[in-house]
């Protein structure tokens, strides 16, 4: 840990971002998945222009953010590990695990309640999918989930370089699963095992609500195939398949205003309810099985 607090967290989570997005960027460049319908120069600048306001919002709200709550609740001896006396090796790996699990609950809550879900329609509003839609979540949103995430790591103790590396692996592979590129099918089913393929997370982007109410992990896949939320093709098959939301397939999504107004607009919030009472309603029907 002392890299981190030499050098600082924020600069080295920026570094591995950037590593990564050239990475995947070249990676949808050489195998693209799917021809994007929308202009690419409209939809980046607002996608970053979105995480942009969001890690002001978060640095400006949160100054400790998770890794600071780690390093506070190490200082105090806050939290389940350190009361248990639990190894570091040990409670690192089951933290890593336990905020797998958490974010991966929380993105299944923000689905399932209207008003998390309103915040939410800004990420799946994306009408093409590919690296910079993993960047695309309202500041309220990143707010809650940062507030999720530090009291997460406050109850358990979690040890910092943990939370570090579980925060970095998060963002490196939202990027990973949402590109828009082509892993060979052999290797495809062989990653899915134990991580969220672009593959696999793509059919949560379908315009098919039934489709959209499934494979809600970012990094490891088990959670999915644990509580029966995998899907693990859409029907119309990658390339055919809709991206986004049915009520949305225009150029508005590809506009910064219109994406951080979506969620206060009166008509996209009846929108949005009809939307989640049709995905209620599919949540009572058995979970899909498309090979």
């Amino acid at each position: 840990m002392d890299a981190i607090d030499t050098i600082g967290e924020g600069g080295l989570r920026f570094a591995a971002f950037a590593a990564v997005f050239l990475l995947m960027a070249v990676f949808e460049w050489a195998a693209p998945r799917r021809t994007l319908t929308h202009r690419r120069s409209r939809r980046w600048f607002t996608n970053l222009a979105i995480v942009a306001i969001d890690v002001a919002a978060v640095r400006l709200l949160f100054p400790l953010a998770a890794v600071g709550v780690a390093f506070w609740a190490q200082s105090r001896g806050v939290g389940l590990f350190h009361i248990t006396g639990t190894p570091g090796w040990l409670a690192g790996l089951i933290a890593f695990l336990a905020l797998d699990l958490a974010i991966w609950a929380q993105h299944l809550a923000v689905h399932k309640i209207p008003l998390f879900w309103r915040f939410h329609r800004v990420h799946h509003a994306d009408v093409d999918i590919d690296l910079t839609t993993a960047l695309r979540f309202h500041p309220v949103e990143i707010a809650a989930s940062m507030l999720w995430k530090m009291a997460v790591v406050a109850a358990l103790g979690a040890p910092p370089l943990s939370v570090f590396l579980f925060e970095v692996v998060l963002n490196g592979m939202a990027m990973f699963n949402h590109a828009n590129a082509r892993l060979p099918d052999s290797v495809d089913r062989v990653v899915r095992l134990v991580l969220v393929t672009p593959d696999m997370h793509r059919v949560h982007h379908s315009t098919d609500v039934a489709e959209t109410d499934s494979n809600y992990g970012f990094n490891l896949s088990i959670w999915d195939r644990m509580f029966r939320t995998y899907v693990p093709q859409p029907a119309l098959g990658h390339e055919a398949m809709v991206i986004g939301l049915d009520d949305y397939q225009s150029e508005d999504p590809t506009r910064l205003g219109w994406s951080l107004l979506l969620p206060l607009s009166r008509q996209n919030r009846e929108r949005g309810e009809r939307r989640r009472r049709e995905t209620a309603a599919g949540a009572l029907k058995p979970p899909l099985n498309r090979n």
